[in-house]
């Protein structure tokens, strides 16, 4: 990555951000708009991503913490910035349609809370979190070692920061979000860097039954931790090996804007390249181009055949109603020019 010029480096990290916050959300059961993700952390990073998306308040809380977290990675953690951040994840003082203490830790008139799964009436209790009563002596325990405690392998403790908060749960809800964002900060420390070019987050929801079951094995034990140690590990590692997708994307999409604007283009194929280069559903018509631009059919088609002109676009097989288009491989670009 050191070897890349800083708009480069710049977008595979706004990639990966982007990447990051969606698991992190969906395994506590939000589900985040991927455009807007990508705008706010853009409009924030100060990167032109191409995107305009209108950004609700929750994207901008879970941005907001991701990007304090990592960005600010060398700044001390305190219980007012643990606070802020769980603030920001709930703007409107409720998780669902249930009102939660926000900005503080969970009260004791809330209740145990417990790690359960399976259908009602068959519950299986995974774990019960400490008492609420307990929450400020072992919470000040936390922020003393991890602001101090600075001989231990930063790659290390981000896995003990994981598991300690998601152990501890010192919030009604957030708590995954919370420690996913902690252990970021503490990878960021390691890396030395704010950039983020893997995504932790990505890698542990497509091991979630396996994250679980580590988790679980070490917080029902006795207090070594080892298993969830080299489990989170393992993940990390695989976590950086797939981090080349990302970056292959990254590469790809460069080279195409590089082709492209040899004879650059008007807003409206501008907007549609970059619309197909960001996870398109579906193919792309003459009819959809015409309302994602708001032009004429005529207007769409004309644009069209335009940019298979360049080379830019391509023909699907099949015609008539069932006319679409898709991008050109970058080296298919090449050789039409």
């Amino acid at each position: 990555m050191s070897a890349l010029g800083f708009q480069l480096r710049n977008e595979a990290s706004l990639e990966n951000l982007t990447t990051d916050a969606m698991p992190s959300s969906a395994i506590e059961g939000e589900t985040l708009n991927p455009e807007q993700v990508r705008s706010s952390i853009a409009k924030k990073l100060g990167i032109d991503a191409g995107g305009t998306a209108s950004i609700n308040r929750h994207v901008e809380g879970i941005v907001e913490m991701m990007l304090d977290a990592t960005q600010h990675y060398d700044n001390p953690l305190t219980k007012d910035r643990l606070f802020g951040w769980h603030a920001a994840l709930f703007p409107t003082g409720r998780s669902g349609m249930h009102a939660i203490t926000v900005g503080g830790w969970r009260l004791p008139e809330a209740g145990a809370m417990q790690i359960v799964s399976g259908a009602i009436g068959r519950e299986k209790v995974h774990f019960t979190t400490p008492d609420a009563e307990c929450l400020d002596l072992e919470m000040n325990a936390f922020f003393n070692w991890f602001n101090n405690s600075n001989s231990d392998d930063p790659v290390v403790k981000a896995a003990i920061v994981h598991f300690w908060l998601v152990t501890t749960h010192p919030f009604e809800d957030g708590n995954c979000r919370i420690a996913r964002a902690v252990a970021d900060m503490t990878l960021a420390r390691s890396d030395e860097s704010p950039q983020r070019f893997f995504s932790m987050s990505a890698q542990i929801e497509q091991e979630r039954k396996e994250y679980y079951a580590n988790l679980e094995t070490c917080q029902k034990g006795n207090l070594d931790i080892t298993p969830w140690l080299n489990w989170f590990l393992s993940c990390l590692g695989r976590a950086i090996e797939n981090a080349g997708e990302t970056l292959s994307s990254v590469l790809h999409n460069t080279q195409l804007w590089e082709t492209i604007n040899q004879e650059p283009v008007n807003e409206r194929p501008r907007n549609i390249i970059n619309r197909l280069l960001d996870n398109f559903i579906g193919k792309l018509t003459t009819s959809k181009y015409a309302k994602l631009t708001s032009c004429s059919p005529d207007t769409a088609l004309r644009d069209i055949q335009e940019l298979i002109r360049r080379g830019i676009l391509i023909q699907n097989p099949g015609g008539g109603r069932s006319t679409s288009y898709q991008l050109a491989e970058a080296d298919d670009q090449s050789t039409q020019k």
